[in-house]
Protein backbone atom coordinates (compact mmCIF):
# COMPACT_ATOMS: atom_id res chain seq x y z
CA UNK A 1 0.00 0.00 0.00
CA UNK A 2 1.41 3.59 -0.81
CA UNK A 3 1.03 6.28 1.65
CA UNK A 4 0.54 10.01 1.59
CA UNK A 5 1.69 12.46 4.26
CA UNK A 6 -1.49 14.70 5.15
CA UNK A 7 -0.84 17.50 7.71
CA UNK A 8 -3.49 19.06 10.03
CA UNK A 9 -2.87 22.68 12.24
CA UNK A 10 -3.60 21.95 16.02
CA UNK A 11 -3.45 24.30 18.90
CA UNK A 12 -0.10 24.33 20.33
CA UNK A 13 -1.87 23.52 24.09
CA UNK A 14 -3.21 20.16 22.42
CA UNK A 15 0.22 18.82 20.58
CA UNK A 16 1.49 19.66 24.26
CA UNK A 17 -1.23 17.43 25.97
CA UNK A 18 -0.92 14.90 23.00
CA UNK A 19 2.69 14.62 24.01
CA UNK A 20 2.17 14.93 27.58
CA UNK A 21 -0.36 11.91 27.29
CA UNK A 22 1.64 10.16 24.90
CA UNK A 23 -0.93 10.02 22.10
CA UNK A 24 0.18 9.26 18.84
CA UNK A 25 -2.34 11.39 16.65
CA UNK A 26 -1.52 9.32 12.91
CA UNK A 27 -3.58 6.10 14.12
CA UNK A 28 -6.64 8.50 15.55
CA UNK A 29 -6.63 10.85 12.47
CA UNK A 30 -6.27 7.49 10.31
CA UNK A 31 -9.44 6.16 11.74
CA UNK A 32 -11.49 9.73 12.38
CA UNK A 33 -10.45 10.24 8.12
CA UNK A 34 -11.72 6.48 7.21
CA UNK A 35 -15.02 6.92 9.68
CA UNK A 36 -15.69 10.15 7.86
CA UNK A 37 -15.19 8.68 4.32
CA UNK A 38 -17.06 5.26 4.61
CA UNK A 39 -19.60 7.74 5.98
CA UNK A 40 -19.98 10.31 3.25
CA UNK A 41 -20.08 6.99 0.69
CA UNK A 42 -23.36 5.72 2.54
CA UNK A 43 -24.87 8.81 2.40
CA UNK A 44 -24.08 8.97 -1.14
CA UNK A 45 -25.59 5.29 -1.87
CA UNK A 46 -28.36 6.50 -0.21
CA UNK A 47 -29.18 9.64 -2.16
CA UNK A 48 -29.11 7.13 -5.47
CA UNK A 49 -30.96 4.36 -3.69
CA UNK A 50 -33.34 6.93 -3.88
CA UNK A 51 -33.02 7.74 -7.27
CA UNK A 52 -33.54 4.56 -8.05
CA UNK A 53 -36.60 4.00 -6.19
CA UNK A 54 -38.25 7.01 -8.10
CA UNK A 55 -37.57 4.81 -11.24
CA UNK A 56 -38.64 1.34 -9.45
CA UNK A 57 -42.33 1.86 -10.13
CA UNK A 58 -42.09 2.18 -13.85
CA UNK A 59 -40.68 -0.89 -13.76
CA UNK A 60 -43.17 -4.21 -14.66
CA UNK A 61 -43.51 -6.49 -11.63
CA UNK A 62 -43.09 -8.92 -14.22
CA UNK A 63 -39.54 -7.45 -15.31
CA UNK A 64 -38.68 -7.34 -11.54
CA UNK A 65 -39.77 -11.20 -11.16
CA UNK A 66 -37.38 -12.00 -14.49
CA UNK A 67 -34.66 -10.23 -13.13
CA UNK A 68 -34.82 -11.91 -10.31
CA UNK A 69 -35.14 -15.05 -11.80
CA UNK A 70 -32.39 -14.62 -14.00
CA UNK A 71 -30.34 -14.11 -10.74
CA UNK A 72 -30.89 -16.63 -9.27
CA UNK A 73 -30.38 -19.09 -12.04
CA UNK A 74 -26.96 -17.76 -12.52
CA UNK A 75 -26.03 -18.54 -8.87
Amino acid sequence: MEYVTVSAKIPRRLKKLLDEYGIKPGPIIRKALEEEVKKRILEDIEKRAKKLSRKLPEIPDEEIARIIREDRERK
